[in-house]
């Protein structure tokens, strides 16, 4: 007989607890990029005050860039996906 198929087990104790452990390290990674944003913000108010209000656009993509890393990492840590942001995926 064709039974339909089961869904999907749900995560093994082993597998729950090591995504905790990568909860906390993404947490505590986020809190070091929050302080890199102000960082990079600061940076730039000054740059801004000596180079005829032209910020560095160099500073301004990294800064992008940063955001952009939070926000998936925010998706992993709210669970809305398994994919795991740098540094066990590539900056894209």
């Amino acid at each position: 007989m064709n039974q339909p198929s089961d869904p999907m087990p749900p995560p093994q104790r082993d597998e729950l607890l090591l995504r905790l452990v990568y909860m906390i390290l993404l947490a505590m990674m986020i809190s070091l990029a929050q302080s890199i944003l102000f960082a990079i913000g600061v940076v730039q108010f000054v740059i801004l005050l000596v180079n005829n209000r032209e910020p560095n656009e160099r500073l301004a993509d990294f800064g992008c860039m940063v955001g952009a890393w939070v926000a998936k990492a925010a998706r992993y840590l709210s669970i809305a996906t398994d994919a795991k942001p740098w540094p066990w995926r590539d900056m894209d």
